[in-house]
């Protein structure tokens, strides 16, 4: 049976993930409100680059929030890419808040700067081998906790990461043509 792959679409990156799991033959649907969770069966949920401040704001507006918290703590597979990675820490440093707060990582919003420091590299990514990653106002993972893989790193930090069904990565696969990332989030589902 084909899968099914919700996106977060309430704001950010979300049409390239949806795009990019086109290729892969997998079906997307896009999530802008409660009912689209409710009313239909999906087997994993992306959590797209973009302003994670906004994105939490609009989770808690459009009565998504609790429903999707609880969805992930039940076992849903995630991928958070960028500020769904922030969406999915438990911890900050640079920010007070916490949003969905379900994977044992502490992340660094804009780790690596503003606009300006935007780059991409070819790094190293955990069974898959050589992955190209664009970094855009990027977080990384400062610390976590041993139960954490460490999927990749750039310049001894940490830019991808998994615990159970959740999957982050500071970049944005979803921008690359190669799709080796998707398909690893989806060997997961």
């Amino acid at each position: 049976m084909k899968k099914t792959i919700g996106v977060l679409a309430v704001q950010g990156a979300f049409a390239e993930h949806a795009v990019s799991l086109k290729k892969l033959n997998v079906n997307s649907i896009e999530i802008r409100q409660k009912s689209d969770l409710t009313n239909n069966h999906i087997d994993g949920i992306i959590l797209p680059g973009g302003e994670s401040t906004v994105m939490g704001k609009l989770l808690h507006e459009l009565k998504l929030f609790d429903f999707l918290r609880d969805s992930i703590v039940k076992g849903l597979p995630v991928l958070g890419t960028c500020a769904g990675l922030i969406l999915l820490a438990k911890t900050i440093v640079n920010d007070q808040n916490v949003y969905l707060g379900t994977m044992d990582i502490v992340a660094k919003r804009n780790a690596y700067g503003r606009q300006l420091g935007s780059f991409q590299a070819d790094g190293e990514f955990a069974d898959i081998g050589e992955v190209p990653m664009t970094f855009i106002r990027a977080p990384y993972i400062e610390s976590a906790s041993k139960n954490v893989k460490v999927l990749a790193q750039i310049d001894n930090h940490i830019v991808a990461a998994k615990q159970d069904n959740m999957m982050v990565t500071s970049f944005h696969p979803e921008l690359s043509s190669d799709l080796s990332v998707h398909r690893f989030f989806l060997d997961l589902v």
